[in-house]
């Protein structure tokens, strides 16, 4: 397994853990982009971007994190040296 897939692994089991829906869309370089994990929790939309070792998002996904924020949604960024705490936390405020 590659290290953005232990990632992905690591967040769905979190998720799971809270309740949370989610949705993995397939990007297939047609229509707009989206990040790894759609989701809502609680009410509240979030998206995740997955990323391995400490990669940070690419430009065209930082515009997509840029448009959610600024839609209201909640964004985070998980890598494997962090961004899971943060993610947990939020999950967490809502129970």
């Amino acid at each position: 397994m590659t290290g953005e897939g232990r990632v992905k692994e690591a967040v769905k089991k979190l998720l799971k853990q809270y309740g949370a829906y989610y949705h993995m869309p397939v990007q297939n370089g047609m229509g707009k982009p989206s990040l790894d994990f759609i989701g809502c929790h609680r009410g509240m939309f979030f998206a995740i971007e997955t990323k391995a070792g400490k990669a940070l998002p690419t430009p065209r996904q930082a515009l997509t994190i840029q448009e959610m924020e600024a839609a209201s949604s909640r964004c985070f960024v998980i890598n494997e040296v962090g961004g899971m705490f943060t993610l947990e936390t939020w999950l967490k405020g809502f129970q």
